[in-house]
């Protein structure tokens, strides 16, 4: 008995970018890249901190650290930490301006709830 038996793959979708830069985000970094953090790169890396676990933690240096992703969008590069590339795909960084604060914000389809001062979140 003769039996054949077809192997089809699946096409692969791609993946979702790493990260995202809105408009106004990339604006005010292209600001703070031309002024006061002149050299230096903005990077992004996630620390155990808060009530739900994990904190958003942005820190100016001069340049990607070992393992750094880099991501280029909207003419701006920011680094992403190694450790925190999983927890941030497919996250939007955006800018907001409010009545009493001002600074960037993160939309990531990855985490699963946030603590209520917002401060942190868990995935």
């Amino acid at each position: 008995m003769n039996t054949t038996s077809t192997t089809t793959t699946r096409p692969r979708r791609p993946l979702p970018p790493l990260m995202q830069v809105t408009e106004v985000a990339a604006e005010r970094l292209r600001d703070l890249y031309a002024k006061g953090e002149a050299g230096r790169l903005l990077r992004i890396s996630v620390k155990t901190k808060g009530c739900s676990g994990l904190s958003y933690d942005l820190s100016w240096v001069p340049g990607p650290q070992p393992g750094d992703e880099q991501v280029a969008d909207k003419g701006v590069t920011v680094l992403i930490d190694s450790k925190a590339s999983l927890f941030l795909i497919g996250t939007v960084m955006d800018y907001e301006v409010k009545a009493f604060s001002a600074g960037f914000t993160f939309v990531n389809p990855n985490e699963k709830g946030r603590c209520g001062c917002g401060e942190s979140f868990h995935v």
